[in-house]
């Protein structure tokens, strides 16, 4: 899927389906939540959430007393819709409407959290372009959580093909910069009550 197409194809999805209609829902983000309580040094850590649209894992960071969050979000709608959802919150949030395959940050982070916007992309120059962007971008001792799909995960979501992963995928993809602390796997029930197998790894920059 070409940069253009992909973005017009994730502002439908946002511009017509509410926040809760979405299978990566998550009332709770217990798992991230966990892992970026375990894992940041202080709650002035430099956090990105990719792909975060308008989940709540944002919603929730700054009830803990998080300083510095980013969300990026390939689609504006999504960005606009937590922003709304946060009222005067909105303003304690550095808000970035960018397609990960083109985003170019200002900011080194010091952790770089992404569930369910990875196994999106299917194209090796994406992939590879995406490992740069965090290699280049995560500060020294850094963290990086990725959720994606298993490969007991679906084979699509929303309506377009994915990119399935194993451990050992996983640490094959990254392992030359970063050192991996944990892999796990759990299941994400859907809003529509089916389940969704993810890969969550945590690796620390080398």
């Amino acid at each position: 899927m070409e940069n253009l197409e992909r973005k017009n194809h994730w502002e439908n999805i946002y511009e017509t389906k509410e926040l809760a209609e979405v299978s990566w829902y998550q009332p709770n983000p217990v798992t991230s939540l966990d892992l970026i309580l375990k894992f940041t040094a202080s709650k002035s850590s430099k956090i990105i959430d990719v792909g975060g649209g308008d989940s709540l894992l944002v919603d929730y960071l700054l009830d803990l007393g998080y300083q510095n969050i980013t969300v990026l979000d390939i689609s504006e709608t999504a960005i606009n819709r937590a922003k709304k959802r946060l009222g005067n919150r909105a303003e304690n949030v550095k808000w970035i409407v960018s397609d990960i395959c083109t985003f170019v940050p200002v900011d080194n982070y010091d952790c770089w959290h992404d569930r369910a916007t990875f196994h999106f992309l299917t194209k090796n120059t994406d992939i590879n372009q995406y490992c740069k962007t965090v290699e280049n971008n995560l500060s020294s001792s850094g963290i990086m959580i990725i959720g994606t799909f298993s490969e007991k995960g679906p084979l699509k979501c929303s309506g377009i093909e994915i990119k399935q992963y194993s451990e050992k995928s996983m640490i094959g993809l990254f392992q030359k910069n970063f050192e991996i602390l944990n892999c796990f796997y759990i299941d994400h029930q859907t809003p529509f009550n089916s389940i969704q197998n993810f890969i969550f790894c945590c690796f620390k920059k080398r």
